[in-house]
């Protein structure tokens, strides 16, 4: 009888499906590390539903958001009224797109950009950076190409290059360099001539439908609709959203590791059909795996001269699945480091906390001057990582605008509350009118020196 019992546990496990003994034979401290590791490979691909259903409720384009397979722009910068999303930036110009090729191919025309820097970096569902049409890649000239789906075959029209997604749906975030507001309409006018169709619709006449409105879509943060989920609801989204976006060709370990348990790829799962060890260790998961997340990404990078630069598990992740949780819920859609960094401080050169009530200065010597071939910059946070009014209306200060160098080809940033003087306004960053605050710069296109790590910003002395 014994022998029986086991030979039908080996022939479900041959059959591809997860038997019950299989389960069972996971030990209860050996299924809570597997639900916990389940979740944190798990939290980018439910993060980017989410967002994509929260980017695409909309009938019509708006801002960045916009139906199924069409372009939403951002037209102007973020004033300190915007406070949808932290750290907002005041150098270019977003332009979104959430796509599904799951049918068919979506084919994407680019115009010529002429001198201005733009990059478009596609993501897949499980938040990896796979390709980034633009200056860097594939230059300013006018380019079309397809986005296809992880099996599909077929012919594309002379002319259009494919980039095939690892998953059938992904999301770009992509963004212009904008020269300030008097820029606005150029880069408007880039944004325009960027169009996409599905494939069956190309070179003829297209009018994209209008999307459909869900009114019961929770349109809160999508880390925060991740933060209320129950373990039932997550995990068996995961095991859906895997039908049509499939893992990546390095995931087997943990794809094995999950197995145990009973989640397969291509498959459902229903947490209550689980043994009760398992139901036990996936509904304990979010509240280990969260704060590991959130600590992730609070704690990514080095610090150097009281900046801390992340240029590892960013953009693209390999099997660094915490990492890429973490950039996932702090800062969905990064660029990978050859496209842009961001180094970030928190406190002067002494260790202290910045406060608006001081003042600052940042000096940069005529070697050190940010190295990169697109642009650099400087912003300013308030305690709330938000943009905060001031005097001048400027939240970032960098290479565009008409700085004053020092007769040596140094350069000094004057960061304070006042004006530093009229002599001095041309290269001020003014800090908030109270409150602590923070700052980051964003180097575009860095160069070797930044990325092997010779160059790092100097410290942001306090002035006496």
């Amino acid at each position: 009888m014994k022998k029986n019992v086991v030979s039908a546990a080996c022939a479900l496990m041959l059959l591809g499906a997860p038997s019950a003994s299989a389960q069972q034979m996971v030990s209860a401290d050996e299924a809570r590390e597997i639900a916990r590791e389940t979740f944190v490979y798990a939290y980018p691909l439910i993060l980017s539903e989410i967002t994509f259903r929260v980017g695409k409720n909309v009938e019509a384009p708006i801002g960045t958001s916009a139906p199924l397979n069409q372009f939403g722009h951002m037209r102007a910068f973020p004033d300190p009224s915007f406070t949808i999303v932290v750290r907002p930036n005041a150098d270019t110009l977003y332009s979104s797109l959430g796509y599904d090729v799951t049918k068919e191919p979506l084919v994407i025309s680019v115009p010529a950009a002429g001198d201005r820097y733009y990059l478009l970096p596609f993501l897949d569902f499980w938040s990896d950076v796979f390709t980034v049409p633009g200056t860097r890649t594939t230059g300013n000239e006018a380019q079309t190409f397809a986005i296809t789906g992880p099996n599909w075959k077929g012919k594309l029209p002379a002319g259009v290059k494919q980039y095939r997604s690892p998953t059938g749906m992904g999301l770009l975030i992509g963004r212009a360099q904008t020269n300030g507001k008097a820029d606005y309409a150029a880069v408007r006018m880039f944004q325009d001539g960027i169009k996409a169709a599905p494939l069956s619709a190309y070179g003829k006449p297209y009018t994209p439908p209008k999307g459909k409105v869900d009114p019961k879509q929770d349109m809160s943060a999508p880390p925060d609709q991740i933060d209320r989920m129950d373990a039932s609801r997550f995990f068996s989204m995961f095991a859906e959203l895997m039908k049509t976006n499939p893992p990546h060709a390095n995931d087997n370990p943990i794809l094995d590791r999950m197995k145990r348990i009973g989640i397969e790829p291509g498959k459902s799962f229903k947490l209550t059909s689980a043994p009760k060890e398992v139901q036990d260790a996936l509904n304990s998961a979010p509240t280990v795996a969260l704060p590991q997340i959130k600590e992730a990404w609070r704690k990514a990078g080095v610090l150097a001269n009281g900046w801390r630069t992340n240029m590892t598990a960013i953009g693209t992740y390999g099997t660094d699945y915490l990492h890429r949780a973490g950039v996932a819920y702090g800062g969905y859609g990064a660029n990978a480091i050859e496209d842009a960094l961001y180094p970030t401080a928190f406190a002067d050169a002494n260790g202290q906390p910045f406060s608006s009530d001081r003042r600052y200065v940042l000096h940069f010597a005529k070697d050190q001057i940010p190295p990169v071939r697109g642009f650099w910059s400087l912003t300013m946070y308030d305690e709330r990582q938000l943009f905060t009014a001031n005097a001048i209306d400027r939240y970032a200060i960098g290479d565009r605008d008409k700085l004053a160098f020092n007769a040596d080809g140094s350069l000094d940033l004057y960061i304070q509350r006042e004006s530093p003087g009229k002599e001095k306004e041309s290269n001020w960053l003014p800090a908030p009118e109270s409150g602590s605050f923070t700052m980051n710069l964003r180097l575009y296109w860095p160069k070797a020196e930044v990325l092997n790590g010779s160059w790092a910003p100097p410290p942001v002395k306090r002035v006496n």
